[in-house]
C-alpha cells in the first residue's frame, strides 16, 4: 500500500512539473538565444569571504545606486542568519560596510534568523539595476525565524522597508508579523514545512493582474509515508497590489523539479520575455548544486532550459556546491555571482564572467585539517 502510494504520488508530481514546462512553452531557438546572452565560462574566483570560519557567507543579491555597486548577502554564525551591506567600485573588489537586519529578542517571532532580498529593482537586463522606491520606500522581503540554528525551526517569509539610502547600512523597519507561513490557513502541500528566500518584481504591466509579484522556495508535502519527498523544495508566487497587503498565487509550484532542490529565484526582463534565474540541487541526473535559468512571457507559465548548467562546481573552492545566482550585465560584461561552497564547507561568494577579467587572489582562510581518529 505504501509503495503504491508513493507511486501515485511520484506519477502526479511529474505530470505537474511537465504541464509547467509545457504550457506557453519559449521556443528552444530562443533559450538557446538566451543562454548565449548570459553565460558565463570564466570563473573570476572569490570576490568575498567570511571574516574567521565560524560564519558562512551566502545569498548575494546585487544593485546600483549612481557609480557604486553594493551587495546584500547573509551570514550565518551558528546563532542564525544576519542580513548585510557591502559595497564596490567594479563589481570584483567589495568592502563591507555593515548589517542591515541583525538579530533580535529571542521571543520575537523572527529573532534569530533574519535573511533579506532587497526587491523591486530595476529589471531591465543591462538596465540600470537601481532599487525602486514605492510609497515612498525601499522594500526587502526576507525569512525569518525565532528558532537558533541552521535554517532551525519554523521559517515564515515578511516584509521590511525604509525610507532612508539603502546604501548606507542601517536596521531596516519589519514587519510586526509574518506575511506567510507553514501553517496558514491556505498553505499548500508543497510549502507546508519551512519558507524560504524570496524576490519581488514591480510588473507595471500587471501581468498576473497586480503590480508586486513574490517568488519564493519552500519544502513541505502532505502525503503520508512519503518522508523521502519532503526536503524537497520548489517555487512558488504571491501578488500584491501596495506591497503590504499579499496572498498566494495557483495552488502549485511554478517552477519544481521531481527530485530534489529548485529555489532562490531572481527574475530579469530581457525585451518582453522575462528570465528566472535559479539553482538545482541534487536532481535525479544531475549531482551537487548547479545554477540555471527558465524563460516566460507572462511570469505563470515557465519554460526551463534544457541545456548546460549556467554555473556547477569545478575549482577548490566551489567543489561542493556552486549554487543561488544574481546575473548582472554591465558594459558589455555578465557578471554571475553565486555561493561557493568547499569541501570543508566554508562558504564565500563567487564570480563567473562572460569575458576573461583574470584570477582573484582572495581565498578562504586557511583550516587546518581535522586529525584522524585513532
Amino acid at each position: 500500500m505504501k509503495l503504491r502510494y508513493s507511486l501515485i504520488f511520484t506519477l502526479l508530481t511529474f505530470s505537474g512539473f511537465l504541464k509547467a514546462q509545457t504550457s506557453n512553452p519559449i521556443p528552444q531557438t530562443k533559450m538557446q538565444e538566451i543562454y548565449e546572452e548570459v553565460k558565463t565560462p570564466y570563473k573570476y574566483g572569490l570576490v568575498m569571504v567570511p571574516s574567521d570560519n565560524s560564519q558562512k557567507m551566502d545569498c548575494p543579491t546585487v544593485f546600483r545606486k549612481g557609480s557604486k555597486w553594493y551587495l546584500t548577502y547573509v551570514i550565518f554564525n551558528g546563532r542564525g542568519y544576519e542580513t548585510w551591506l557591502a559595497k564596490s567600485n567594479n563589481l570584483l573588489n567589495w568592502e563591507n560596510l555593515g548589517k542591515v537586519m541583525s538579530f533580535g529578542d529571542t521571543l520575537v517571532w523572527d529573532g534569530s534568523q533574519r535573511a533579506g532580498y532587497p526587491g523591486l529593482q530595476d529589471p531591465k537586463w543591462g538596465g540600470s539595476y537601481k532599487l525602486q522606491k514605492h510609497n515612498g520606500k525601499y522594500w526587502m522581503s526576507y525569512f525569518g525565524g525565532s528558532t537558533p540554528g541552521y535554517e532551525a525551526g519554523d521559517l515564515s517569509i515578511s516584509m521590511a522597508h525604509t525610507t532612508k539610502d539603502a546604501s548606507k547600512p542601517h536596521e531596516w523597519q519589519r514587519f510586526e508579523n509574518p506575511l506567510f507561513t507553514s501553517k496558514d490557513k491556505d498553505v499548500r502541500w508543497w510549502e507546508n514545512r519551512k519558507l524560504f528566500k524570496s524576490s519581488v518584481i514591480w510588473d507595471k504591466e500587471k501581468k498576473t493582474g497586480h503590480e508586486f509579484v513574490m517568488y519564493y522556495n519552500a519544502n513541505g508535502d502532505s502525503a503520508k509515508n512519503n518522508l523521502k519527498t519532503r526536503w524537497f523544495e520548489r517555487i512558488g508566487m504571491a501578488v500584491s497590489d501596495d506591497m503590504v497587503g499579499w496572498k498566494r498565487f495557483h495552488e502549485e509550484p511554478v517552477m519544481h523539479h521531481p527530485v530534489g532542490i529548485t529555489g532562490d529565484a531572481v527574475l530579469q526582463k530581457m525585451g518582453d520575455i522575462w528570465v528566472m534565474f535559479y539553482f538545482g540541487a541534487f536532481w535525479q541526473d544531475r549531482k551537487g548544486a548547479f545554477n540555471r535559468f527558465a524563460a516566460s512571457n507572462d511570469l505563470v507559465n515557465w519554460t526551463d532550459w534544457n541545456g548546460e548548467n549556467l554555473v556547477q562546481s569545478s575549482e577548490p573552492y566551489d567543489e561542493l556546491y556552486a549554487h543561488k545566482s544574481f546575473v548582472v550585465k554591465h558594459k558589455g560584461v555578465v557578471y554571475h555571482f553565486y555561493c561557493a561552497v568547499n569541501k570543508k564547507e566554508q562558504r564565500g561568494i563567487a564570480v563567473a564572467t562572460s569575458k576573461d577579467l583574470g584570477k582573484s587572489t582572495l581565498n578562504f582562510i586557511y583550516q587546518e585539517p581535522k586529525a584522524d581518529k585513532k
